[in-house]
Formats: C-alpha cells, sequence, structure tokens
C-alpha cells in the first residue's frame, strides 16, 4: 500500500479529494484519511449516518474521518486495509506522529504564503535532526521566488529537506466558486477549473501515480 502525506495548515481536503477521484477511475482503491482538527469532510462529504468516527465512499473514494491511527480504522472495519494507496491530509503534530508520516512513500508541504499557514505548517513537522524529504505544493497569487526564498529561510531549522521539485497553484481565479459549487452539489468536476489548477493536479498524479498515462488524466480532467 502506497502512503502520501499532504501535510500543512492551509486547506487542501478539496485537492486530495479531486486526485483520489482520478486515482480510482483508473481502478486504483484509494483510501483519503482526514487526519485534521476541523474534520472538513465531515461537512463537505455527504454522509448518510456520520458518527464520531466513520468511513464513507464518495465519488467511489472510501474517506475515514475521525480516526487518530491506522490501528484505529483497522479495528473498525475488523481487517487489515485493503487498499492500493492511501492519502492523508495531516495538519496537527498530533496526526503527523500517530500516523507515522515520515514512513511516507511521498510527502507534500502544502501551503500559502500567509504567516499562519507557513509558520503553523511548520510546527506540524516539528524541529529534529532527522530531516524528512519533503516536495511543495505553493498556493500564492503572483508566484514569485521571494515567496518561495522566504519559506525556505523561516524552515530552516525545522525537520525538513525541501525536494527540487516545487508545484504551484493559483491562489485565486476562480476556482474556489467552482470547487464550491461542487460541494452543493455533491459532485466532483474539473471542467471549470482553471489550466493553472489542472496542470498541478498533472504534475501531482505523475509523481505518485506514473504508471497512468499523463494522456489519460488531461481526459478525465477535460470529461469530468
Amino acid at each position: 500500500m502506497k502512503k502520501i502525506g499532504f501535510i500543512g495548515a492551509y486547506d487542501k481536503t478539496d485537492l486530495i479529494i479531486y486526485i483520489a477521484k482520478i486515482l480510482v477511475e483508473n481502478d486504483i482503491k484509494v483510501l483519503v484519511v482526514d487526519g485534521t482538527t476541523l474534520q472538513k469532510t465531515r461537512y463537505t462529504v455527504p454522509c448518510i449516518t456520520p458518527s464520531r468516527y466513520y468511513i464513507t465512499t464518495y465519488e467511489g473514494v472510501d474517506i475515514a474521518i475521525g480516526f487518530d491511527s491506522f490501528e484505529e480504522i483497522i479495528n473498525y472495519n475488523g481487517k487489515e486495509l485493503d487498499y492500493d494507496m492511501v492519502l492523508l491530509d495531516i495538519d496537527n503534530q498530533e496526526h503527523f506522529n500517530s500516523f507515522a508520516m515520515e514512513t511516507s512513500d511521498k510527502n507534500y508541504f502544502v501551503t500559502a504564503f500567509d504567516n499562519y499557514s507557513l509558520k503553523k505548517g511548520l510546527e506540524i513537522i516539528g524541529k529534529s535532526e532527522e530531516k524528512l524529504l519533503m516536495t511543495k505544493i505553493l498556493f500564492s497569487r503572483n508566484m514569485e521566488k521571494e515567496e518561495d526564498e522566504y519559506l525556505n529561510f523561516i524552515s530552516f531549522y525545522y525537520g525538513v529537506n525541501w525536494s527540487k521539485e516545487k508545484i504551484y497553484f493559483p491562489f485565486e481565479v476562480g476556482d474556489n466558486s467552482i470547487i464550491i459549487e461542487n460541494q452543493r452539489s455533491a459532485r466532483i468536476s474539473y471542467k471549470e477549473l482553471s489550466m493553472q489548477y489542472k496542470e498541478g493536479i498533472l504534475e501531482i498524479m505523475s509523481q505518485i501515480a506514473p504508471e497512468i498515462r499523463t494522456g489519460d488524466v488531461k481526459k478525465m480532467l477535460k470529461n469530468i
């Protein structure tokens, strides 16, 4: 089972679910774990009988909500996890540790450039001599070099080693309105998302599931 972490204080829940949808459409069995403090998926993902913790299926994607570890999910299921890939949405140090994010196949650090997103996001990782290799996913209005340099500066003493790869998403070119409309309609649709947003999804897909052809992903982004 491949384990992919999306770590940071910035809201990344919808992005993770949009990625998971592409994976399941390509016959990859996926579990999304909402390990965030506010558990946004409780309110944005339809569920008939929500409880303190549960697993629901949305657009073919299994989503685990309210669990503090893989052991709790396994106990809930009554069996070992049977997934090809698990995507973890983490915004606190407790779940960073309890889900052992240092053992992930790949970890992304997702942030905008406001001080809360940057500093709170780095707190999640903590300070340690054993530095974790992470890839930046950056939400920015202007994609300025100085923003990235500032992140490098303030992260110097934290337990992170940045990958040379960087993935940029537009801060706001109408994508947020499309995402909200999708939530209200209880659906996932990529058609109206900006080209920059789609390109970001394509880049992530090429990294976590290189076996899926880029042309197939492009068709999905165009037609779904």
